[in-house]
């Protein structure tokens, strides 16, 4: 028996590769991120901002292969 796999039309952008930044002519805002509520206890957003300053968690944005070459080709 054979299995065919089929390559994944879903594209992962990582903070730093080409692209991860978007824009539309005024504003310059990354595609992925992190919002902390501002009920979240201080004790914790402490822990979570040195996460993230250490590289331990890492903003990750997925957006379709066909969205992302349509973005790539209307690029003024």
């Amino acid at each position: 028996m054979a299995f065919l796999a089929k390559k994944s039309s879903i594209k992962m952008l990582r903070k730093g590769d080409p692209k991860f930044m978007i824009r539309d002519g005024i504003r310059l805002s990354p595609r992925a991120g992190f919002e902390i509520s501002c009920r979240c206890p201080e004790e914790y957003k402490f822990v979570i901002h040195q996460c993230i300053d250490h590289g331990w968690i890492k903003p990750v944005a997925y957006v379709k292969e066909n969205e992302f070459m349509w973005e790539i080709l209307n690029e003024d």
